[in-house]
């Protein structure tokens, strides 16, 4: 005769789910993320980030083709004639594989030009960037470490300078230094280095009141050794996804100046340099000015999406936050059907 199976009740449903519960976090000492990310690897951890994979490959890719343009363009930059103006992409009539973009009014083969573009506009962004911030760490650093007069004195001047149009002020001295490579590094990082300066002068005055910090300067340690030693690690987080989103807005920055004639000069190229060539055949031949338009809008997105992952990768609270937020989708009802 078989024994009837009773279904079991609630008290042991709850029993159950809280020895399990109790089993997953002894599992899980510490952070979670951490746990996670040490079995599975940063590499399927930003797989399992979409959006940043995305990103990163295809931010990859462009700054490979940047640094191979020389023998990745099927034509140099300013390489073309009369003969081979007008020509088509190869969706519109009459293109050909020979100029998969077309060419434009000077005969200049448009993808070789966005590729060349492309590597003279990263790399001024880079430089930028590069410079901006080391300003702009040391300055913040400086202040928030020092506090006092010295510290309202550097912040009354970055408000000041924060309160002029960025823009403005970047027309008015190009138009008067010229435009050149080194002269958009040198305007754009004195028009971005506050940004830096404030965010890491806000790290700072929380930081530096830190027992570490303390305990530094009782044993004698010298300021500059506090400040580089013991505070700009913590840095590294905020600052690193602040220069992936600076590095976009550089790129539009650019694109913008060259746009507006207030750039580079021929024979330079740069993707802002590409869709100004195009601007006065908008109506005749659009293709000129929205092909370079999609080109920086790609890598804008490429740029941003990369920050968004590099913002959680870099900071724990965000990575727990994550976590957190996966772990509640995936405990839903219907997780486990």
């Amino acid at each position: 005769m078989e024994t009837p199976q009773h279904a079991p009740d609630e008290f042991s449903s709850r029993s159950h789910e809280t020895e399990e519960a109790l089993h997953q976090e002894e599992s899980m000492e510490g952070r979670p993320y951490e746990v996670r990310a040490a079995t599975k690897g940063v590499f399927r951890e930003l797989l399992s980030d979409k959006a940043g994979a995305f990103g990163i490959i295809l931010l990859s890719i462009l700054v490979l083709v940047a640094i191979l343009a020389p023998w990745v363009a099927p034509y140099g930059a300013t390489e073309g004639s009369l003969s081979t103006a007008n020509i088509n992409p190869i969706w519109g009539e009459g293109g050909s594989w020979s100029h998969v973009l077309g060419t434009d009014p000077q005969g200049y083969d448009m993808l070789s030009r966005l590729i060349f573009g492309l590597r003279t506009t990263l790399l001024i962004a880079f430089a930028v960037v590069l410079v901006a911030g080391t300003v702009g760490i040391a300055v913040g650093l400086f202040s928030g470490y020092k506090g006092g007069r010295t510290d309202r004195w550097i912040m009354g001047y970055v408000d000041v300078q924060v309160a002029f149009p960025g823009l403005l002020i970047a027309m008015i001295m190009i138009a008067v230094i010229g435009g050149s490579k080194l002269s958009l590094i040198f305007v754009l990082s004195f028009n971005g280095w506050m940004v830096y300066a404030r965010m890491t002068r806000g790290v700072v005055l929380s930081v530096k009141e830190q027992p570490y910090v303390e305990a530094a300067e009782l044993v004698g340690c010298t300021p500059r050794r506090i400040m580089f030693r013991h505070i700009l690690p913590n840095l590294v987080s905020a600052i690193s996804t602040l220069a992936v989103l600076e590095f976009a807005r550089i790129i539009l920055a650019e694109a913008t100046l060259s746009f507006l004639g207030l750039g580079l000069r021929f024979p330079d190229v740069s993707l802002g340099i590409v869709a100004s060539a195009g601007r006065d055949y908008i109506f005749s031949t659009p293709r000129l000015i929205v092909i370079p338009g999609i080109a920086i809008s790609i890598l804008v997105m490429a740029v941003n999406f990369a920050a968004s992952w590099l913002r959680v990768a870099l900071d724990p609270r965000e990575r727990d936050k994550r976590f957190a937020a996966n772990a509640i989708s995936n405990s839903g009802p219907g997780a486990g059907q």
